[in-house]
């Protein structure tokens, strides 16, 4: 399969599948049936409301949850069921930054020896030398080198992310996934980090898988945009198709939600009501899978 580029895609999900038990044998459906490929050099970006699955997927892409069924492929190699070893040199090629930076770095260990962490696990030796390696990667994401001996109570939010971002480029990754990276910070913080992640993007050609639920972040960084609810994908296309004209009717109630300053366009939106289902089912039953049809060229929307 071919990805939006052209050619074959950094990352593709095939029928993926993520499961939770639950008590008296039911389970939660996280991940249901995810079908998505990122393209090189492209942000995916995956929205829906909290709980509906996104941070799981996120999670079974990077092999940080095990998948109950389907595969990923990184770089057409199936990676979904490889042992650890084994998928040690393709963890290289993928990273991820959290959503809480305070809570991602270790508050006992300076922040250079934290970057640097990656590049000692998997036995890289930079010809430069680590340190000056380190040293580099801190001026890629804007922070002086004077800092590299400070610990994390230290810093702002957004510098500890900034410092995230770093210890995430290490390795030269191909693939980033960035969850809800964004979200714990000041909306001014939040504009300067996905500058300068848009920044590393053009400048080392990286891929990201954007997990989001703020949508006017996703239609500042987006190339395209799926939209999950209750673990499966039910709206996916461009970021202009999908914000300019949402077709399923999840997705519209999605966009009404977003503030709008003018009181008098307020009214006129759909508005969200009622309780989330809940994504655990009974012993021996599984949700309805969606059936996805292509209303236009590469915008696909689950019938309703």
């Amino acid at each position: 399969m071919s990805d939006v580029n052209g050619g074959t895609p950094l990352v593709e999900c095939r029928g993926l599948y993520k499961r939770f038990p639950a008590a008296d044998g039911a389970a939660v459906h996280a991940v249901v049936n995810v079908d998505l490929k990122v393209g090189r050099g492209e942000t995916l970006a995956v929205v829906g409301e909290s709980g509906c699955g996104k941070s799981t997927l996120a999670n079974t892409i990077i092999r940080l949850e095990e998948p109950s069924d389907g595969s990923v492929l990184l770089d057409g190699v199936d990676i979904s069921h490889m042992k650890s070893r084994e998928l040690r040199e393709h963890r290289k090629k993928m990273q991820i930054i959290f959503q809480d930076p305070f809570a991602s770095l270790d508050p006992r260990r300076q922040v250079g020896k934290a970057v640097a962490e990656p590049l000692q696990i998997h036995g890289v030796t930079p010809e430069m030398g680590l340190e000056e390696t380190v040293a580099e990667l801190f001026d890629k994401v804007s922070l002086p080198r004077s800092v590299m001996r400070n610990y994390p109570h230290q810093f702002s939010g957004g510098q500890r992310q900034r410092i995230c971002i770093a210890r995430a480029l290490a390795l030269q990754p191909e693939l980033v996934i960035a969850d809800e990276s964004v979200s714990a910070l000041d909306v001014s913080v939040q504009a300067q980090v996905i500058n300068l992640m848009m920044d590393l993007q053009e400048e080392m050609g990286l891929s990201y898988l954007f997990i989001s639920h703020d949508l006017a972040v996703v239609e500042r960084v987006a190339h395209r945009v799926a939209v999950m609810y209750l673990g499966q994908i039910v709206e996916l296309g461009t970021r202009r198709a999908v914000f300019d004209n949402p077709l399923h009717s999840y997705t519209k109630r999605l966009l009404s939600a977003v503030p709008i300053a003018d009181p008098s366009a307020r009214n006129a939106r759909t508005r969200l009501e009622g309780e989330i289902p809940s994504p655990i089912w009974p012993k021996g039953e599984s949700p309805e899978l969606v059936t996805m049809t292509e209303p236009e060229p590469g915008h696909f929307v689950a019938a309703e």
